[in-house]
């Protein structure tokens, strides 16, 4: 799964994750050896391979739904070890239910207990080596962050902050610390650009991150070019937090970094590909929820006077504007003052409301603005033309977020938790831009993946 965005996920999280599958692998197909011997082994080796790689996906995904693929805090060995028995627990009830209606790639009880042995075994052993990689910061690539100031202070927090980031910060260098953007006194501060090449040298860094907040007449060029020569890579600041968040700084963005960027393309096939994967997925979602559309309309009618859907202006791809379709969540006279944010713990908001809105019943309807072409089933989420107004006149860039059609669920939406507030709006604005700029179809698809996990787990519903 990782793979899918390489450059959101380090490689070293991609190793562990390809390897904790081939152990699971071979260890299904070790137990197989050890039970059929060489020669029947080698007779039926492709069944059995067929067998392992199944066992292999589900306890994976199983995992992944457990969020045991997040390495960035620190999790108890206790808790890991629950965590793994409750996944591999879901995931033997999901392989009952494949075994039971294709019985041919069926493991006998025996051999498959065996291999949930082996299985847990192997796993809890290779998440407590790499583990210990990672709180002794093991295979990590050292850089040197040119800056002291607030782009350095945002950089730093997500390397120290993430045991997996896969950096080592060397040194900082730049003037003196600043109270206001904070950067870790545990690490050196060296104030003077003439130190950065021996530096680089003496430490074997791979890269020099420029984070500088002004760069005007600050740039140390000649010892850049000294470093850059020596092999070292250089890399633009706003461009490093970009892969390693999955998010643009919006704040530090200038429009020359936008205008020279990778990205931000919107080719004929990624249209095309992306409206065929709308329609498909939306008429599908429509089909399926069905029985669940039918029940939440009566439940509605029956519960608070008012229509069963709700429909509001949202502004939508180049800033037009449509009517969204959902179901109605609130009290009929919830606005009778005036539009607001969403509030935690809404008391507009009905007892059937609230369910629909923690496992996203309500959303259901904007299926059909996307069949409608107003929406995309992946995208920002639409705002009301209200607070567009707003946040355009208050947030960099916020206009560029409609230069594609809006979605049901987004990158923002499974990478931050619900916010409604000026605040949030820029929070979540940095995943929009990023997904804008690196918008594809293996995207859209990572985000419907991730998403079913949001929705499982209840992350996010207000």
């Amino acid at each position: 799964m990782p793979f899918i965005l390489k450059k959101y996920y380090p490689a070293r999280n991609i190793f562990f994750f390809l390897g904790e599958g081939l152990l699971i692998f071979l260890a299904v197909n070790s137990v197989y050896f050890i039970f059929k011997g060489p020669q029947l082994y080698s007779e039926a080796v492709a069944l059995y391979w067929i067998r392992a790689l199944l066992v292999t996906l589900i306890f994976q995904l199983s995992l992944y739904f457990f969020d045991l693929y997040d390495l960035s805090g620190q999790v108890s060995g206790a808790e890991v070890i629950a965590r793994v028995m409750q996944a591999f627990g879901v995931g033997c009830i999901f392989l009952a239910f494949v075994y039971y209606f294709f019985p041919l790639i069926m493991i006998s009880s025996q051999i498959f207990w065996t291999c949930y042995g082996a299985i847990c075994t192997s796993i809890l052993f290779w998440r407590f080596i790499y583990n210990k990689a990672l709180d002794r910061k093991m295979f990590v690539q050292p850089v040197v962050i040119l800056g002291a100031g607030k782009l350095a202070s945002r950089i730093a927090a997500e390397i120290e902050g993430k045991r997996d980031s896969g950096y080592k910060i060397i040194s900082f260098i730049g003037q003196q610390r600043d109270p206001a953007s904070p950067i870790p006194d545990y690490i050196p501060l060296l104030p003077e650009t003439g130190q950065l090449p021996p530096l680089c040298q003496l430490h074997k860094v791979e890269k020099v991150v420029v984070a500088l907040d002004d760069a005007r007449g600050m740039t140390p060029v000649q010892e850049l070019l000294q470093c850059k020569m020596q092999g070292v890579t250089i890399e633009n600041g706003v461009t490093f937090y970009e892969g390693l968040t999955g998010k643009i700084l919006v704040e530090k963005v200038n429009p020359s970094w936008l205008i020279y960027s990778s990205g931000f393309k919107l080719n004929r096939w990624s249209i095309f590909a992306k409206r065929f994967l709308d329609i498909v997925v939306s008429f599908a979602g429509l089909t399926l929820s069905l029985p669940v559309t039918l029940l939440s309309a009566l439940i509605i009618k029956l519960e608070s006077p008012g229509a069963v859907f709700y429909k509001q202006d949202r502004v939508g791809e180049k800033g037009k504007v449509f009517k969204v379709v959902k179901f109605r969540s609130m009290r009929s006279d919830a606005e009778k003052d005036g539009p607001v944010w969403a509030m935690e713990n809404d008391t507009r908001v009905t007892r059937y409301g609230s369910v629909m809105r923690k496992v996203r019943i309500d959303e259901i309807p904007q299926m059909w603005n996307v069949l409608k072409g107003e929406m995309s089933f992946v995208g920002p989420r639409p705002e009301r033309p209200v607070f567009v107004e707003q946040l355009t006149r208050t947030i960099p860039y916020y206009a560029l977020r409609h230069i594609v059609k809006p979605g049901i669920t987004g990158w923002a939406q499974i990478c931050y938790p619900y916010g409604a507030s000026e605040e949030d709006a820029l929070r979540k604005l940095e995943y929009d831009l990023y997904y804008i700029k690196n918008l594809s179809l293996r995207m859209d698809l990572w985000i419907i993946f991730q998403t079913i996990k949001t929705v499982l787990f209840q992350k996010g519903a207000r």
